[in-house]
């Protein structure tokens, strides 16, 4: 498949979930003036962004030889917002907005019999001294949380800490937050917590969660579920190493 093709079908799908994930009939594109560019128009471009992993300069450089996705955008060459204005517009865009798409997302696969949640620190941005001073802004990553689908490798949750939350809490609100889409749920000692357990267990999900300091009852436990589907948890390091490629 040609690559102008590829490029168009993408934009087909993430302009519709972009368009999905505002209330309502979505706004214009691009209306002169005050009110500017749609918010469907901005989480479009940000889909751009990341499937074809440009920065935002050269990514609008790009579409601008596109006519065909920028049309499908609902813009013309002429009124591609500038690169600046992308980053502005998408910091004041709701989270809520975002879990949209990332919720519509999902629903282009057929998800497979285990899910696996991890974390890892991802490093911030580097952010200005100014800011760090008004802000308090003194941590060094990011903790970050993926519930990903391991067959598939598609991500079907993420949450963000800029504090470091104990593994096991996270791991309950992301887990119960999407407990419809959960089969059998993998995960390391950090996530060894019996409520965690006995909550999936009540929604006959199989929690697949290695114990900490077992003792001979969980060092049996821990053999039975290696000795199942517990050692495809490293698709949720794989997706991580992928999207750390991607930044």
């Amino acid at each position: 498949m040609g690559v102008q093709i590829k490029i168009s079908r993408f934009a087909e799908m993430v302009v519709s979930l972009s368009k999905k994930a505002v209330a309502g009939e979505p706004a214009p594109a691009y209306r002169p003036g005050k009110e500017g560019y749609a918010d469907w128009v901005i989480l479009a471009v940000q889909g751009f962004k990341e499937y074809l992993n440009h920065d935002y300069r050269k990514l609008m450089d790009i579409l601008r030889e596109m006519p065909r996705v920028v049309e499908l955008i609902g813009l013309t060459g002429e009124t591609l917002p500038h690169f600046s204005t992308v980053c502005a517009r998408k910091q004041v865009i709701p989270m809520k907005r975002w879990r949209v798409i990332l919720n519509g997302s999902v629903e282009l696969y057929e998800l497979g019999d285990v899910q696996a949640i991890d974390a890892t620190g991802v490093d911030r941005v580097q952010a200005s001294q100014h800011y760090a001073k008004r802000t308090d802004y003194t941590f060094e990553s990011v903790k970050t949380t993926l519930l990903i689908d391991c067959e598939t490798s598609a991500i079907l949750d993420i949450r963000c800490s800029m504090k470091q939350p104990h593994d096991t809490q996270v791991g309950w609100q992301v887990l119960v937050r999407n407990i419809d889409d959960l089969t059998a749920v993998a995960a390391d000692k950090g996530y060894d917590w019996e409520a965690l357990r006995t909550r999936l267990r009540a929604e006959s999900i199989t929690p697949l969660i290695t114990q900490r300091g077992p003792g001979f009852r969980g060092w049996v436990r821990n053999l039975l579920i290696h000795d199942r589907a517990y050692n495809q948890r490293s698709n949720a390091e794989s997706v991580f190493r992928l999207t750390a490629a991607i930044r």
